[in-house]
Protein backbone atom coordinates (compact mmCIF):
# COMPACT_ATOMS: atom_id res chain seq x y z
CA UNK A 1 0.00 0.00 0.00
CA UNK A 2 1.21 3.72 -0.40
CA UNK A 3 2.16 6.01 1.78
CA UNK A 4 2.33 9.62 2.07
CA UNK A 5 5.70 10.91 0.69
CA UNK A 6 4.07 14.53 0.36
CA UNK A 7 1.56 16.60 1.25
CA UNK A 8 -0.15 20.33 0.87
CA UNK A 9 -2.65 22.69 2.02
CA UNK A 10 -3.88 26.04 0.99
CA UNK A 11 -6.15 28.40 2.54
CA UNK A 12 -7.12 31.49 0.95
CA UNK A 13 -5.91 34.90 1.95
CA UNK A 14 -9.67 36.33 2.63
CA UNK A 15 -11.12 36.23 5.95
CA UNK A 16 -15.11 37.08 6.78
CA UNK A 17 -15.59 37.93 10.54
CA UNK A 18 -18.79 36.46 11.69
CA UNK A 19 -19.60 39.43 13.61
CA UNK A 20 -20.29 40.98 10.19
CA UNK A 21 -22.93 38.24 9.46
CA UNK A 22 -24.37 39.35 12.96
CA UNK A 23 -24.09 43.23 11.88
CA UNK A 24 -26.05 42.62 8.81
CA UNK A 25 -28.48 40.16 9.68
CA UNK A 26 -28.73 40.92 13.68
CA UNK A 27 -28.84 37.33 14.43
CA UNK A 28 -25.55 35.49 16.01
CA UNK A 29 -23.39 34.09 13.94
CA UNK A 30 -20.54 33.55 16.74
CA UNK A 31 -17.22 34.15 16.85
CA UNK A 32 -14.05 34.09 14.63
CA UNK A 33 -13.51 34.20 11.19
CA UNK A 34 -14.01 31.87 8.10
CA UNK A 35 -11.93 31.70 5.29
CA UNK A 36 -12.76 33.14 1.69
CA UNK A 37 -12.32 31.97 -1.54
CA UNK A 38 -11.53 35.12 -3.52
CA UNK A 39 -13.73 35.77 -6.91
CA UNK A 40 -11.23 34.36 -9.02
CA UNK A 41 -10.61 31.08 -7.47
CA UNK A 42 -12.69 28.10 -6.86
CA UNK A 43 -11.85 24.33 -5.91
CA UNK A 44 -10.09 24.07 -8.96
CA UNK A 45 -8.03 26.73 -8.67
CA UNK A 46 -7.53 25.72 -5.01
CA UNK A 47 -6.34 22.07 -6.02
CA UNK A 48 -3.94 23.25 -8.00
CA UNK A 49 -2.47 25.36 -5.59
CA UNK A 50 -2.59 23.02 -2.54
CA UNK A 51 -0.64 20.48 -5.00
CA UNK A 52 2.13 22.55 -5.96
CA UNK A 53 2.59 22.50 -2.05
CA UNK A 54 3.14 19.29 -2.34
CA UNK A 55 4.83 18.37 -5.20
CA UNK A 56 7.45 21.07 -4.55
CA UNK A 57 8.39 18.71 -1.68
CA UNK A 58 8.62 15.57 -3.82
CA UNK A 59 10.52 17.14 -7.12
CA UNK A 60 11.47 13.20 -7.98
CA UNK A 61 8.16 11.70 -7.97
CA UNK A 62 6.23 11.83 -10.94
CA UNK A 63 2.04 11.09 -10.41
CA UNK A 64 1.00 8.51 -12.23
CA UNK A 65 -2.95 9.45 -11.80
CA UNK A 66 -4.61 12.59 -10.31
CA UNK A 67 -7.56 11.86 -8.10
CA UNK A 68 -10.04 15.04 -7.37
CA UNK A 69 -12.98 15.38 -4.71
CA UNK A 70 -14.45 18.12 -4.12
CA UNK A 71 -18.70 18.33 -3.12
CA UNK A 72 -18.91 21.43 -5.36
CA UNK A 73 -17.09 21.19 -8.67
CA UNK A 74 -16.67 24.00 -11.18
CA UNK A 75 -17.86 21.72 -13.62
CA UNK A 76 -20.27 19.32 -14.73
CA UNK A 77 -20.21 17.26 -17.31
CA UNK A 78 -16.84 17.84 -17.62
CA UNK A 79 -13.80 16.40 -16.16
CA UNK A 80 -12.75 19.05 -13.59
CA UNK A 81 -9.17 16.86 -12.78
CA UNK A 82 -7.87 17.77 -16.06
CA UNK A 83 -7.36 21.31 -15.62
CA UNK A 84 -5.89 20.53 -12.54
CA UNK A 85 -3.26 18.10 -14.28
CA UNK A 86 -2.94 20.83 -17.16
CA UNK A 87 -1.98 23.80 -14.44
CA UNK A 88 0.18 21.60 -12.65
CA UNK A 89 1.97 20.31 -15.73
CA UNK A 90 1.91 16.27 -15.22
CA UNK A 91 2.88 14.17 -17.70
CA UNK A 92 0.34 13.35 -20.09
CA UNK A 93 0.54 9.64 -19.56
CA UNK A 94 -0.72 10.20 -15.80
CA UNK A 95 -4.87 9.65 -15.73
CA UNK A 96 -7.14 12.18 -14.14
CA UNK A 97 -10.04 11.63 -12.75
CA UNK A 98 -12.95 13.21 -10.53
CA UNK A 99 -14.87 12.17 -7.79
CA UNK A 100 -17.20 14.85 -7.00
CA UNK A 101 -20.82 15.89 -5.76
CA UNK A 102 -20.15 14.40 -1.78
CA UNK A 103 -17.83 15.10 1.15
CA UNK A 104 -17.27 11.60 1.27
CA UNK A 105 -15.63 11.77 -1.52
CA UNK A 106 -12.62 13.01 -0.38
CA UNK A 107 -12.13 9.95 1.64
CA UNK A 108 -13.10 8.06 -0.96
CA UNK A 109 -10.20 9.64 -3.30
CA UNK A 110 -7.39 9.24 -0.76
CA UNK A 111 -8.28 5.48 -0.52
CA UNK A 112 -7.80 4.51 -3.87
CA UNK A 113 -4.73 6.73 -3.83
CA UNK A 114 -3.47 4.48 -1.03
CA UNK A 115 -4.57 1.45 -3.02
CA UNK A 116 -3.46 2.40 -6.15
CA UNK A 117 0.29 1.07 -5.82
CA UNK A 118 1.89 3.30 -7.89
CA UNK A 119 2.48 7.50 -7.29
CA UNK A 120 -0.85 8.72 -7.07
CA UNK A 121 -1.96 12.35 -6.26
CA UNK A 122 -4.99 12.63 -4.41
CA UNK A 123 -6.49 16.64 -4.35
CA UNK A 124 -9.51 17.60 -1.75
CA UNK A 125 -11.35 20.68 -2.03
CA UNK A 126 -14.67 22.87 -1.26
CA UNK A 127 -16.08 25.94 -1.23
CA UNK A 128 -18.65 26.05 1.09
CA UNK A 129 -22.05 27.90 0.75
CA UNK A 130 -25.10 28.76 2.00
CA UNK A 131 -28.09 30.47 2.30
CA UNK A 132 -27.82 34.24 4.37
CA UNK A 133 -27.88 33.51 8.21
CA UNK A 134 -27.94 29.58 8.07
CA UNK A 135 -24.92 27.56 9.35
CA UNK A 136 -23.43 26.73 6.47
CA UNK A 137 -22.40 29.99 5.75
CA UNK A 138 -21.33 30.96 9.37
CA UNK A 139 -19.54 27.65 10.04
CA UNK A 140 -17.85 26.66 6.72
CA UNK A 141 -15.19 27.51 5.03
CA UNK A 142 -13.13 27.41 1.60
CA UNK A 143 -9.96 25.38 1.77
CA UNK A 144 -7.80 22.44 -0.35
CA UNK A 145 -5.47 19.49 0.96
CA UNK A 146 -3.24 17.87 -1.60
CA UNK A 147 -1.36 14.22 -1.13
CA UNK A 148 1.41 12.72 -3.16
CA UNK A 149 0.94 8.30 -2.03
CA UNK A 150 3.53 6.06 -3.34
CA UNK A 151 5.82 3.50 -1.84
CA UNK A 152 8.82 4.29 0.49
CA UNK A 153 12.34 4.94 -1.53
CA UNK A 154 15.16 6.84 -1.28
CA UNK A 155 14.45 9.80 -3.51
CA UNK A 156 10.60 10.55 -1.68
CA UNK A 157 10.34 8.07 1.73
CA UNK A 158 7.39 7.49 3.51
CA UNK A 159 6.43 10.27 5.71
CA UNK A 160 3.25 8.77 7.32
CA UNK A 161 1.94 5.20 6.25
CA UNK A 162 -1.58 3.74 6.95
CA UNK A 163 -1.29 1.13 9.68
CA UNK A 164 -5.21 0.49 9.40
CA UNK A 165 -8.37 1.34 7.52
CA UNK A 166 -12.31 0.67 8.19
CA UNK A 167 -15.62 1.87 7.03
CA UNK A 168 -19.16 2.12 8.25
CA UNK A 169 -21.79 2.67 5.90
CA UNK A 170 -25.32 3.32 5.85
CA UNK A 171 -28.47 5.10 3.56
CA UNK A 172 -29.89 7.78 5.17
CA UNK A 173 -30.93 11.34 4.10
CA UNK A 174 -29.13 14.00 6.74
CA UNK A 175 -27.77 16.20 3.90
CA UNK A 176 -28.44 16.63 0.33
CA UNK A 177 -28.46 18.90 -2.48
CA UNK A 178 -30.46 18.84 -5.87
CA UNK A 179 -28.57 19.39 -8.83
CA UNK A 180 -28.74 23.30 -9.83
CA UNK A 181 -29.37 24.21 -6.05
CA UNK A 182 -26.97 27.23 -4.33
CA UNK A 183 -27.32 25.24 -1.01
CA UNK A 184 -27.93 22.29 0.34
CA UNK A 185 -30.24 20.91 3.03
CA UNK A 186 -29.93 18.93 6.19
CA UNK A 187 -32.33 17.12 8.20
CA UNK A 188 -33.27 18.07 12.37
CA UNK A 189 -29.92 17.80 14.33
CA UNK A 190 -30.66 14.97 16.62
CA UNK A 191 -31.40 12.39 13.73
CA UNK A 192 -28.05 13.22 12.07
CA UNK A 193 -26.63 12.74 15.79
CA UNK A 194 -28.22 9.42 16.21
CA UNK A 195 -27.12 8.11 13.29
CA UNK A 196 -23.64 9.18 13.13
CA UNK A 197 -22.07 8.74 16.36
CA UNK A 198 -22.28 4.97 16.24
CA UNK A 199 -20.98 4.79 12.39
CA UNK A 200 -17.87 6.60 13.49
CA UNK A 201 -17.42 4.66 16.55
CA UNK A 202 -17.73 1.38 14.61
CA UNK A 203 -15.87 2.52 12.04
CA UNK A 204 -12.52 3.73 14.31
CA UNK A 205 -13.04 0.51 16.57
CA UNK A 206 -12.33 -1.67 13.58
CA UNK A 207 -9.56 0.55 12.44
CA UNK A 208 -7.53 0.40 15.86
CA UNK A 209 -8.43 -3.28 15.83
CA UNK A 210 -6.80 -3.63 12.31
CA UNK A 211 -3.67 -1.43 13.30
CA UNK A 212 -3.31 -3.52 16.24
CA UNK A 213 -3.29 -0.98 18.60
CA UNK A 214 -5.93 0.68 21.40
CA UNK A 215 -7.02 4.10 21.39
CA UNK A 216 -5.36 4.94 24.34
CA UNK A 217 -2.29 4.89 21.96
CA UNK A 218 -3.20 7.11 19.65
CA UNK A 219 -1.14 10.23 19.53
CA UNK A 220 -3.15 12.71 17.64
CA UNK A 221 -7.52 12.46 17.07
CA UNK A 222 -8.74 14.22 13.95
CA UNK A 223 -13.30 13.38 13.50
CA UNK A 224 -14.77 15.91 10.89
CA UNK A 225 -17.46 16.01 9.09
CA UNK A 226 -20.10 18.08 8.12
CA UNK A 227 -22.38 17.39 11.47
CA UNK A 228 -20.69 19.82 14.25
CA UNK A 229 -22.79 17.80 17.12
CA UNK A 230 -21.71 14.24 15.64
CA UNK A 231 -18.19 15.20 15.22
CA UNK A 232 -18.09 16.27 18.92
CA UNK A 233 -19.31 13.32 20.35
CA UNK A 234 -17.26 10.85 18.33
CA UNK A 235 -14.12 12.75 19.55
CA UNK A 236 -15.34 12.54 22.72
CA UNK A 237 -16.23 8.87 23.02
CA UNK A 238 -12.71 7.99 21.19
CA UNK A 239 -10.66 7.17 24.11
CA UNK A 240 -7.43 8.79 23.18
CA UNK A 241 -4.89 10.06 25.60
CA UNK A 242 -5.51 13.56 26.69
CA UNK A 243 -4.32 16.27 24.22
CA UNK A 244 -4.41 14.04 21.46
CA UNK A 245 -8.10 16.35 20.01
CA UNK A 246 -6.35 19.50 18.29
CA UNK A 247 -7.89 23.02 17.76
CA UNK A 248 -10.43 22.02 14.51
CA UNK A 249 -9.70 25.42 13.02
CA UNK A 250 -13.64 26.17 13.31
CA UNK A 251 -12.29 29.07 14.76
CA UNK A 252 -10.11 30.70 11.96
CA UNK A 253 -11.19 28.60 8.65
CA UNK A 254 -14.37 27.10 9.46
CA UNK A 255 -15.53 23.55 8.13
CA UNK A 256 -14.00 23.14 4.56
CA UNK A 257 -15.83 20.06 3.39
CA UNK A 258 -14.34 18.00 1.13
CA UNK A 259 -11.14 19.37 2.29
CA UNK A 260 -11.60 19.85 6.18
CA UNK A 261 -10.02 16.36 7.13
CA UNK A 262 -7.04 16.59 4.75
CA UNK A 263 -6.45 20.02 5.95
CA UNK A 264 -6.63 18.99 9.93
CA UNK A 265 -4.18 16.10 8.28
CA UNK A 266 -1.79 18.48 6.62
CA UNK A 267 -2.02 20.72 9.93
CA UNK A 268 -1.48 17.80 12.56
CA UNK A 269 1.98 16.62 10.25
CA UNK A 270 3.38 20.14 10.72
CA UNK A 271 3.82 19.34 13.82
CA UNK A 272 3.87 15.68 13.91
CA UNK A 273 6.84 13.66 16.02
CA UNK A 274 8.00 10.52 14.34
CA UNK A 275 6.43 6.97 14.91
CA UNK A 276 3.40 9.19 15.89
CA UNK A 277 -0.19 7.66 15.73
CA UNK A 278 -2.81 9.98 14.06
CA UNK A 279 -6.24 8.49 14.05
CA UNK A 280 -9.08 10.22 11.51
CA UNK A 281 -12.24 9.80 10.96
CA UNK A 282 -14.58 11.09 8.45
CA UNK A 283 -18.30 11.38 9.24
CA UNK A 284 -20.20 12.15 5.93
CA UNK A 285 -22.63 9.89 4.69
CA UNK A 286 -21.50 6.92 7.29
CA UNK A 287 -18.01 6.90 8.21
CA UNK A 288 -14.56 6.06 7.73
CA UNK A 289 -11.55 5.78 9.47
CA UNK A 290 -7.79 4.95 8.82
CA UNK A 291 -4.83 4.96 11.54
CA UNK A 292 -1.46 6.77 10.20
CA UNK A 293 1.85 5.62 11.44
CA UNK A 294 4.88 8.81 11.11
CA UNK A 295 8.19 8.15 10.48
CA UNK A 296 11.51 9.65 10.92
CA UNK A 297 11.34 11.16 7.28
CA UNK A 298 8.63 13.63 8.37
CA UNK A 299 10.86 16.34 10.54
CA UNK A 300 12.86 17.02 7.51
CA UNK A 301 10.44 17.24 4.65
CA UNK A 302 7.48 18.87 6.29
CA UNK A 303 5.21 21.09 3.74
CA UNK A 304 5.86 24.99 3.32
CA UNK A 305 4.45 27.15 3.14
CA UNK A 306 2.99 25.29 7.00
CA UNK A 307 -0.74 25.37 7.72
CA UNK A 308 -0.04 27.41 10.20
CA UNK A 309 1.81 29.88 8.93
CA UNK A 310 -1.39 30.44 5.93
CA UNK A 311 -3.73 30.82 9.06
CA UNK A 312 -1.58 33.58 10.32
CA UNK A 313 -1.96 35.93 7.25
CA UNK A 314 -5.36 37.15 5.63
CA UNK A 315 -7.12 40.26 4.73
CA UNK A 316 -10.48 40.84 5.72
CA UNK A 317 -13.50 41.19 3.27
CA UNK A 318 -16.99 42.33 4.30
CA UNK A 319 -19.98 40.44 4.32
CA UNK A 320 -21.52 42.37 1.45
CA UNK A 321 -18.77 41.64 -0.69
CA UNK A 322 -18.32 38.07 -0.12
CA UNK A 323 -22.12 37.98 -0.77
CA UNK A 324 -21.23 39.30 -4.19
CA UNK A 325 -18.40 36.66 -4.60
CA UNK A 326 -20.58 33.99 -3.91
CA UNK A 327 -23.43 35.56 -6.27
CA UNK A 328 -26.20 36.02 -3.81
CA UNK A 329 -26.02 39.73 -4.37
CA UNK A 330 -25.96 40.76 -8.09
CA UNK A 331 -24.16 44.49 -7.84
CA UNK A 332 -24.47 47.07 -11.32
CA UNK A 333 -21.25 46.42 -13.30
CA UNK A 334 -18.77 48.84 -14.60
CA UNK A 335 -20.08 49.92 -17.74
CA UNK A 336 -18.16 47.89 -19.85
CA UNK A 337 -18.19 45.28 -22.30
CA UNK A 338 -18.77 42.05 -20.79
CA UNK A 339 -15.92 39.57 -21.11
CA UNK A 340 -16.31 37.27 -24.42
CA UNK A 341 -16.08 33.59 -23.84
CA UNK A 342 -13.28 31.80 -24.09
CA UNK A 343 -12.51 29.59 -27.88
CA UNK A 344 -11.83 25.88 -27.08
CA UNK A 345 -9.38 25.30 -29.85
CA UNK A 346 -6.70 28.15 -29.62
CA UNK A 347 -7.05 27.00 -25.52
CA UNK A 348 -5.94 23.20 -26.45
CA UNK A 349 -3.47 24.77 -28.95
CA UNK A 350 -1.99 26.69 -25.83
CA UNK A 351 -2.32 24.46 -23.48
CA UNK A 352 0.99 24.51 -21.99
CA UNK A 353 0.69 28.47 -21.39
CA UNK A 354 -2.48 28.92 -20.69
CA UNK A 355 -2.68 26.45 -17.85
CA UNK A 356 1.10 25.27 -17.07
CA UNK A 357 2.43 28.71 -17.79
CA UNK A 358 5.69 27.47 -19.77
CA UNK A 359 7.55 30.29 -21.36
CA UNK A 360 10.46 29.75 -24.00
CA UNK A 361 14.49 30.40 -23.65
CA UNK A 362 16.50 30.82 -26.57
CA UNK A 363 19.25 28.27 -27.06
CA UNK A 364 21.05 30.89 -28.67
CA UNK A 365 21.46 33.83 -26.45
CA UNK A 366 19.58 32.65 -23.04
CA UNK A 367 16.38 35.11 -22.70
CA UNK A 368 13.66 34.39 -21.61
CA UNK A 369 10.12 34.99 -23.63
CA UNK A 370 6.36 35.03 -21.68
CA UNK A 371 4.49 33.78 -23.58
CA UNK A 372 6.97 31.22 -25.52
CA UNK A 373 7.89 32.59 -29.15
CA UNK A 374 9.36 31.27 -31.98
CA UNK A 375 11.63 33.73 -33.04
CA UNK A 376 13.75 35.29 -30.43
CA UNK A 377 12.88 39.11 -29.55
CA UNK A 378 17.24 39.68 -28.34
CA UNK A 379 19.20 37.97 -31.20
CA UNK A 380 16.17 36.72 -33.91
CA UNK A 381 17.51 32.86 -33.68
CA UNK A 382 14.59 31.13 -35.13
CA UNK A 383 12.94 27.82 -33.41
CA UNK A 384 15.66 27.46 -30.59
CA UNK A 385 13.51 27.48 -27.84
CA UNK A 386 13.83 25.60 -25.07
CA UNK A 387 10.39 25.36 -23.43
CA UNK A 388 10.80 26.57 -19.76
CA UNK A 389 7.45 26.50 -16.85
CA UNK A 390 7.64 29.39 -15.05
CA UNK A 391 5.05 29.18 -12.29
CA UNK A 392 7.63 28.18 -10.03
CA UNK A 393 9.81 31.16 -10.32
CA UNK A 394 9.75 34.13 -7.94
CA UNK A 395 9.19 38.13 -9.24
CA UNK A 396 9.49 41.35 -8.31
CA UNK A 397 7.00 44.47 -9.49
CA UNK A 398 8.64 46.67 -11.82
CA UNK A 399 5.71 48.94 -12.49
CA UNK A 400 2.13 48.49 -11.66
CA UNK A 401 -1.44 50.57 -12.32
CA UNK A 402 -4.76 50.66 -10.50
CA UNK A 403 -7.71 50.41 -12.79
CA UNK A 404 -10.76 51.50 -11.35
CA UNK A 405 -13.06 51.19 -14.58
CA UNK A 406 -11.95 47.63 -15.80
CA UNK A 407 -14.95 44.73 -15.60
CA UNK A 408 -14.57 42.91 -12.15
CA UNK A 409 -15.85 41.24 -9.26
CA UNK A 410 -13.61 42.64 -7.01
CA UNK A 411 -12.49 46.44 -8.27
CA UNK A 412 -10.39 48.01 -8.73
CA UNK A 413 -7.95 45.99 -11.03
CA UNK A 414 -4.48 45.82 -9.87
CA UNK A 415 -1.79 45.07 -13.05
CA UNK A 416 1.29 45.08 -12.75
CA UNK A 417 4.56 44.54 -15.06
CA UNK A 418 7.01 41.87 -13.09
CA UNK A 419 10.37 40.84 -13.83
CA UNK A 420 11.31 37.06 -13.05
CA UNK A 421 14.74 35.80 -11.44
CA UNK A 422 16.60 34.80 -14.14
CA UNK A 423 15.09 36.91 -16.85
CA UNK A 424 11.99 37.38 -17.93
CA UNK A 425 9.10 40.00 -17.80
CA UNK A 426 5.22 39.81 -17.94
CA UNK A 427 2.28 41.85 -17.12
CA UNK A 428 -0.57 40.38 -15.31
CA UNK A 429 -3.38 40.98 -12.73
CA UNK A 430 -1.95 40.93 -8.92
CA UNK A 431 -4.43 38.75 -6.53
CA UNK A 432 -4.71 39.11 -3.12
CA UNK A 433 -3.63 42.46 -2.24
CA UNK A 434 -4.61 45.84 -0.77
CA UNK A 435 -4.00 48.91 -3.65
CA UNK A 436 -3.03 50.91 -0.91
CA UNK A 437 -0.12 48.98 -0.42
CA UNK A 438 1.49 48.24 -3.72
CA UNK A 439 5.06 49.03 -3.82
CA UNK A 440 7.53 48.62 -7.35
CA UNK A 441 10.26 45.65 -5.83
CA UNK A 442 7.26 43.91 -3.66
CA UNK A 443 8.39 40.00 -4.52
CA UNK A 444 5.38 38.46 -5.77
CA UNK A 445 5.08 34.59 -7.09
CA UNK A 446 2.43 33.09 -9.74
CA UNK A 447 -1.12 31.38 -8.71
CA UNK A 448 -3.26 30.08 -10.75
CA UNK A 449 -6.86 31.31 -11.02
CA UNK A 450 -9.85 31.66 -12.55
CA UNK A 451 -9.94 35.24 -14.66
CA UNK A 452 -13.75 35.43 -14.99
CA UNK A 453 -16.74 33.31 -16.43
CA UNK A 454 -18.34 34.55 -19.82
CA UNK A 455 -21.11 31.95 -21.58
CA UNK A 456 -20.35 28.99 -19.15
CA UNK A 457 -16.94 28.48 -20.11
CA UNK A 458 -14.44 29.20 -17.44
CA UNK A 459 -11.24 31.57 -18.15
CA UNK A 460 -8.17 29.65 -15.67
CA UNK A 461 -5.20 31.36 -16.11
CA UNK A 462 -2.16 32.81 -13.61
CA UNK A 463 -1.72 36.15 -11.73
CA UNK A 464 0.78 36.78 -9.41
CA UNK A 465 0.55 37.18 -5.43
CA UNK A 466 2.45 38.37 -2.53
CA UNK A 467 5.08 36.01 -1.50
CA UNK A 468 3.51 33.52 1.40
Amino acid sequence: MNGIVAYGAYVPYWRLDRAGITQALGAPAGRGTRSVASHDEDTTSMAVEAARVALRSAPGVAPAALYFATATPAYLDKTNATAIHAGLDLDPAAAAFDMVGSVRSGAGALRAGLDAGRPTLCALADVRTGLAGGGDEREGGDAAAAFLLAPDGPEAPVLATPVGWASATAEFLERWRLPGDAASRQWEERFGEHVYVPLGEAALTQALKQAGITAAGVDHLIVTGPHGRAVKRVAQAAGTRPGSVGDDLGGVVGNTGTAHAGLLLAEVLDRAGPDQLVAQVWLADGADAVIWRTTGALAARRARPAVAAQLAGGGQVSYATFLTWRGFLQREPPRRPDPQRPAAPPALRREAWKFGFTGSRCQACGARHLPPQRVCVKCQAVDRMTPERMADVPAVISTYTVDRLAYSLSPPVVAAVVDFEGGGRFQCELADVDPASVKIGDRVEMTFRRLFTAGGVHNYFWKARPRR
